[in-house]
């Protein structure tokens, strides 16, 4: 477990949360600009003083009450900040050994042929990072990281400087990162889309304090938070790739044991690989039957759960469990009124083959 119990006053708000996140998987830090995710990044690593407690499992970084502070050069930890922050005049490897030297032999538990593998540098080797894209220096800084064999790896917006399509190229290695190492992350970011294609485990902060937290599908499918919100607002699901059409280039993506399931584009995964699917609330319509003669792919009964006001005074947020997961779809106020929508109603939920995403 990662502990942290933090107080800081800042220009506009005071920091002041308690905080227990998981030791695997993906902690996500969402919130507004300025709200304090950063501030808690710094104080897990020590660049932050902080009064309270740091823990990593057994290991205290920080406990005020016995006078206990571990700087940040003893801490186990990797960071990885925006900018890459390569040294300019060393090529890759440089730059890689330079973070493999700062951590004794007898001590480090992830080989470095194991890190520039995982994250596709291996190429990249003799370049200097002048010649390098933004998503290849942005892989080499999280290598670097990993080359210190971290006990918990923090990352602060790590893709917000790069384009759309630099981003699409660093996520899956990101993806493969969580899932091979097993190192936890906490995971600092204002982009939705980020925290659904990668979080675990989702903290909701604002002027420096925790909003909510919890699992990130639990998290995604509350209609009572802010995250739920907005046009980005839909739900992750956890699902296996249980058929693929090769006709018509489709997968089956069965989600819940297959208690439901959903056709997406084949995207080349085999069958059996565990994916992960968003499904936004603008894709979703509602009916009180089932349809014929459309050419929505996915039509999935199930009950409304609740039903909540959107940000628009227009629209309105649907959460209906299908196959025992949940969905939300965004709908007129009009729209619900004509369908007579309420909780406990059976309904039929449509989804477009092309919204889903892995």
């Amino acid at each position: 477990m990662i502990e942290a119990r933090l107080s800081l006053p800042r220009r506009g708000f005071t920091l002041d949360l308690s905080l227990a996140l998981p030791a695997r998987g993906v902690s996500a830090l969402f919130g507004p600009s300025g709200c304090g995710k950063t501030t808690v990044l710094r104080a897990l690593a020590g660049l932050e003083r902080a009064a309270g407690r740091v823990a990593l499992g057994g290991e205290v970084w920080q406990d005020d009450a016995s006078g206990a502070f571990v700087p940040t050069h003893r801490r186990a930890i990797g960071y990885v900040i925006q900018e890459a922050a390569l040294f300019p005049h060393l090529d890759v490897q440089g730059n890689l050994a330079y973070g493999l030297k700062r951590i004794a032999p007898a001590v480090r538990r992830i080989a470095l042929d194991q890190v520039v593998e995982l994250l596709g540098i291996g190429h990249l080797l003799a370049r200097r990072p002048d010649t390098l894209s933004g998503g290849e220096r942005q892989r080499v800084a999280i290598a670097r990281a990993l080359a210190t064999s971290p006990r918990l790896l923090l990352m602060d917006e790590p893709l917000a400087a790069l384009d759309a399509k630099r981003k699409a190229e660093v996520l899956p290695y990101l993806d493969r990162l969580h899932e091979e190492l097993g190192i936890p992350v906490v995971y600092v970011s204002h982009s939705i889309d980020e925290v659904a294609r990668l979080a675990d485990h989702l903290v909701l902060m604002d002027a420096g304090r925790v909003v909510a937290h919890g699992a990130v599908a639990d998290m995604l499918a509350r209609l009572d938070l802010p995250v739920a919100f907005g046009d980005d607002a839909g739900v992750v699901l956890d699902a296996v790739v249980a058929e693929r059409d090769a006709r018509w280039q489709l997968a089956r993506l069965d989600v819940d044991g297959g208690a439901c399931h959903f056709w997406a584009r084949d995207d080349g995964a085999p069958v059996g690989r565990r994916v992960r699917l968003r499904v936004l609330a603008r894709d979703i319509s509602l009916t009180r039957t089932q349809q014929s003669g459309t050419s929505i792919g996915n039509q999935l009964p199930g009950t409304v759960e609740a039903i909540a006001d959107d940000e628009h005074p227009a629209l309105a947020l649907v959460r209906v469990r299908v196959g025992g997961v949940p969905v939300v779809a965004r709908l007129t106020k009009r729209s619900a009124d004509s369908l007579g929508l309420a909780e406990g109603q059976t309904v039929w939920a449509q989804v477009k083959t092309v919204a889903l995403m892995e």
